[in-house]
């Protein structure tokens, strides 16, 4: 058993060498599950809920680097509280989405949010980041704060929006991206910051195609696999 466990310590404590300094393994892979679910998320797929959530619960053990036994990193409370609201919204998220089967509820389209709506999105963002940005800095988050706050808040509002199918949210993402890469670079996660450098571009081909897909024929979400008895 204690074979079992020391086993299981050393995967989970695994580092790719990178140079002069090194990448937790488990960071890479929960980036490429989050690639997988914005993947997914584009082309109105159940499953990028599930996928996601599992990318969430493993970058939560990497930015709470101390917790988990990997002192060498950062902690930032932002990027680790957002991970937990990832998960929690991803539920309500796949719930909702799977409500669209036939005979369960109406499909979720990609719609334009309303005027009065982006306004309090904006609004949500900026005081919200300039609400958390003390309590992250009381708790020890790394500098600059307010970007560790205004990513946390920005990926929740983005999150909430997606489960309600709007084609903002791929903008939100943008704005996002566009404090957190430097970041994450800064505090030295390299692969999530790489990760984020590529979704800049991926959330503005992402927007354009939910745009044409608000104006096309209304496509329903794809809720279960391929019937493999009926011919293309």
């Amino acid at each position: 058993m204690n074979e079992v466990l020391h086993w299981l310590l050393d995967a989970f404590n695994a580092q790719i060498p990178v140079g002069s300094s090194s990448l937790l393994v488990r960071e890479v892979v929960g980036n490429v599950f989050g690639l997988a679910s914005a993947l997914g998320a584009m082309r109105r797929r159940l499953w990028a809920w599930p996928v996601g959530i599992i990318g969430n619960a493993l970058l939560l053990t990497v930015f709470l680097g101390s917790v988990f036994g990997t002192d060498h990193t950062a902690n930032l409370f932002g990027q680790a509280g957002r991970q937990v609201m990832f998960i929690a919204v991803s539920i309500y998220g796949w719930v909702r989405w799977k409500q669209a089967r036939d005979g369960e509820g109406h499909a979720i389209v990609p719609r334009w949010a309303s005027g009065r709506t982006r306004v309090l999105l904006v609004g949500a963002l900026l005081v919200g980041t300039a609400g958390l940005t003390p309590l992250f800095r009381m708790l020890g988050s790394y500098e600059p704060v307010w970007s560790d706050a205004w990513t946390f808040v920005g990926s929740l509002l983005a999150t909430w929006a997606m489960a309600k199918g709007w084609v903002e949210f791929w903008l939100i993402w943008v704005a996002v991206d566009a404090v957190g890469v430097p970041l994450l670079f800064s505090a030295g996660y390299y692969a999530t910051a790489f990760m984020y450098l590529f979704y800049g571009g991926f959330t503005i081909v992402g927007f354009f195609v939910w745009m044409r897909a608000s104006r096309g024929d209304k496509p329903r979400i794809d809720t279960g696999l391929p019937d493999p008895t009926v011919r293309a």
